[in-house]
């Protein structure tokens, strides 16, 4: 049984956590550097780059030829798919994988369309990253599909669901929606809107990108159609994965070369894959795993899910009730006691976001600015010229690191 009967039993170790992660003994302007731009690609546990070396160095092959070195990597690529599958909850035949999370929507938004025309609609949202909005834009314009916009509320960060149920009319052919914000952190229940939308009729596709590193993801619980992610946003190299239902991508209009697998989930890859980038998301998923505790893989990735999202609520309370109390700083999306990742963007009055960032680099804390793909919402917040700067908290980010970040924002402030 997975040990979280008690507070203290469903803790993460960040020292032992932090003790493999090689990046973190970097230091800038002589201070140990505070990685709060997770949201834009995490830092990699030192067994991840390790199994990806070793894949490179004594198991480099093609797939499907009958020599030890293409066995080898035959066996290794079904192990990662396996190992994606636990951790998306989803059927080994039911992952594939690509260039990143924007190049497989594109992909199947294209094999999708072939089936539709004047008269469908497609639902995207205000709050999403453009990489669920651009694939179905081009769909739009190629098809003569009607593309409707479901509004973020610019005071919550959040999506209103039940202007989703009035929109799910029998034209609506799918739902493009996350599961979490990149730019605001906030967490929608994409399970229910999943329900909804196949109550109407429609397929519904997540985009769990940002999510997959912050809680448990289940394909399977929420009920969507397919679901797509990014292993270099949970402490793995940059692949995309797309989980597709079985059946449905069995019946696909898919792009693909004669000779190329006909099946799934290989019919939703093209061309030769990265194999050493597919080995390393395994091992990242192997570290997630060993973050937790139980008597199988896919325990132990749930247990781990609950730690981390505890984890990250503390950081994200502190890191936000520390924000809140410096004059000038507006914090952006839904506070602590709403569905949320820890991930906070935020501006300063009178100072541009790049200068903050700069800011805080020269006091050893990296983190991002700007609008990162999610350009919609942030134009929605009136923040299209310059932007937010974003903070993240990851499994190896500390109070201390918090603080620090705090810390140099309030010096900021005091210079305005």
């Amino acid at each position: 049984m997975p040990a979280t009967s008690s507070p203290a039993a469903a803790t993460l170790d960040v020292a032992a956590i932090r003790a493999r992660f090689p990046a973190l003994r970097r230091t800038h302007a002589g201070l140990p550097v505070a990685y709060f731009d997770g949201p834009g690609g995490t830092q990699v546990p030192a067994e991840v780059a390790a199994a990806m070396q070793d894949y490179l160095l004594h198991h480099n092959a093609n797939t499907h030829w009958a020599f030890p070195t293409s066995e080898e990597t035959d066996r290794l690529l079904a192990e990662a798919r396996a190992a994606l599958a636990d951790y998306l909850g989803a059927g080994p035949d039911e992952i594939a994988f690509g260039a990143n999370m924007t190049t497989l929507t594109f992909h199947l938004a294209r094999a999708l369309g072939r089936g539709w025309g004047p008269g469908d609609e497609v639902i995207v949202t205000e709050l999403d990253h453009h990489a669920n909005v651009a694939p179905w834009q081009a769909v739009a314009r190629e098809r003569g599909i009607t593309l409707r916009w479901l509004a973020v509320d610019p005071a919550t960060g959040e999506l209103d669901l039940a202007q989703l149920e009035r929109m799910l009319t029998p034209a609506v052919r799918l739902l493009a929606i996350g599961a979490a914000s990149n730019a605001l952190g906030t967490v929608t229940d994409v399970g229910r809107a999943a329900r909804l939308a196949r109550a109407a009729g429609a397929l519904s596709f997540v985009d769990a990108v940002h999510f997959a590193a912050h809680g448990k993801v289940d394909a399977a619980t929420i009920g969507c159609d397919f679901l797509a992610c990014s292993s270099y946003k949970f402490y793995g190299p940059h692949l995309g994965i797309l989980y597709g239902r079985r059946a449905l991508v069995a019946t696909l209009d898919l792009p693909k070369l004669m000779p190329a697998p006909d099946t799934a989930p290989e019919r939703l890859e093209t061309g030769t894959q990265n194999h050493e980038g597919i080995v390393g998301a395994r091992a990242a998923v192997e570290f997630i795993a060993s973050l937790g505790q139980g008597p199988d893989r896919r325990s132990r990735l749930d247990d781990a899910g609950r730690r981390l999202h505890g984890a990250g609520q503390a950081l994200v309370e502190r890191l936000w009730d520390g924000l809140s109390a410096i004059s000038g700083v507006r914090l952006y999306g839904p506070p602590p006691s709403r569905p949320r990742t820890p991930t906070l963007s935020f501006s300063v009055a009178d100072v541009p976001c790049e200068r903050v960032a700069r800011h805080l680099a020269t006091r050893g804390v990296f983190a991002s600015h700007g609008d990162f793909y999610a350009t919609t919402v942030v134009e929605r917040l009136g923040r299209a010229a310059d932007g937010v700067v974003r903070a993240g908290c990851a499994c190896y980010t500390t109070p201390d690191e918090v603080d620090r970040l705090v810390a140099a924002i309030a010096e900021l402030g005091r210079g305005r």
